[in-house]
């Protein structure tokens, strides 16, 4: 990671007798560490100075942080040999809604969540704005520092080439041979929710009904099946990139032309954080060029990326085989979210499940 020194400057007046003379500039080292802080700027003023109070507390909980996704098992191992800080790993399977629920339990630093949960959650966390604020899009950060984008990725569908051709959209995978599987059941898991309304694009707009009917008629054909028997399987780019790249030839990855679906997965910092300073560096690492290039390398999509690109400290060779998006990611709002929640909770099990 590059370590930058941020000068903290204070001007001080001494009083001697009748007059006040100014003293020479104070520097950084000699300001307190404020744990709590806001910026590395305001709380430490250097690298150094953050790393050494995280070292100090020794230890980072995390929740919710499968190895296997994104590429976590490195960077947590990275994180913890290059700071020497202990990473206890809670829950790696929990959801977002779980590691909030069970935060008040399981006690972690940080977060990392989707964006609706984030957003209803945003009072519960400790604002903090990385080095690399300036280079994260607006519409994928909170303006006090609250919650803020690392990676991403599109929705997206697998397949098995030897079994069955590329399908150009989600309206191919009606035609005979596919044998589909969504990445769980779409009332409960986030990634299956964003497989059926990725379906459900329309012009750029989700259109529930539209996806509820694909897997309806799918499932009347018998093409809906699970993932062990499946030949088809959509979840996030990121997953299905992984196992095209652990099964070459056997598995590849498009992403519909018509319905780039994409999701931003979001930080925070447990504002009850037991290691505040741990919590901190954390995502100041996660957020540096080597954090970001390691979520690449996990076929995620660094949220920082755009600015890495233009300096050039994007690494060119991992971005060149990430699967082909075709165009800028459809974000859904709050509110399309929670109409698509709606809609399949009434009637996902008679049409669908």
């Amino acid at each position: 990671m590059t370590v930058r020194t941020c000068a903290a400057v204070t001007a001080i007046l001494v009083s001697a007798g009748c007059g006040a003379s100014p003293s020479a500039e104070k520097p950084a080292s000699e300001h307190p560490v404020k744990v709590q802080a806001a910026s590395l700027k305001e709380g430490f003023g250097t690298m150094e100075r953050l790393i050494e109070a995280a070292q100090k507390e020794g230890t980072l909980t995390v929740v919710g942080l499968p190895r296997d996704w994104a590429n976590y098992g490195e960077i947590i191992d990275t994180f913890a040999d290059k700071y020497d800080i202990e990473v206890k790993q809670l829950e790696p399977g929990a959801s977002s809604r779980r590691a909030l629920d069970a935060a008040a339990q399981l006690k972690p630093d940080v977060f990392d969540l989707s964006l609706e949960e984030a957003v209803g959650a945003a009072g519960r966390f400790a604002p903090y704005k990385v080095q690399g604020w300036l280079d994260l899009p607006d519409h994928v950060k909170d303006p006090s520092g609250a919650w803020y984008a690392a990676y991403g990725g599109y929705m997206s569908i697998g397949y098995d080439p030897r079994a069955v051709p590329a399908p150009a959209s989600f309206a191919d995978l009606a035609k005979p041979g596919y044998k589909v599987a969504l990445d769980g059941d779409p009332l409960r898991s986030s990634a299956a929710f964003s497989g059926v309304m990725a379906a459900s694009l329309q012009g750029g707009s989700p259109r529930p009904q539209q996806g509820v009917a694909l897997f309806a008629k799918l499932k009347k054909a018998g093409q809906l099946t699970s993932t062990d028997s499946a030949n088809t399987v959509i979840t996030w780019d990121h997953v299905n990139a992984a196992r095209a790249a652990r099964n070459s030839g056997s598995w590849k990855v498009v992403i519909p032309a018509g319905a780039p679906l994409g999701v931003y997965h979001v930080q925070a910092i447990n504002k009850a954080a037991p290691h505040p300073a741990a919590a901190r560096l954390w995502q100041e690492f996660i957020l540096s060029d080597e954090g970001q290039n390691l979520f690449q390398k996990g076929y995620a999509r660094p949220a920082r990326g755009e600015a890495m690109h233009m300096r050039g400290t994007l690494d060119a060779e991992q971005a060149a085989s990430l699967p082909k998006a075709p165009g800028p990611p459809v974000l859904l709002t709050i509110p399309q979210t929670d109409a698509g929640k709606t809609y399949l909770k009434k009637e996902w099990a008679k049409s669908g499940g």
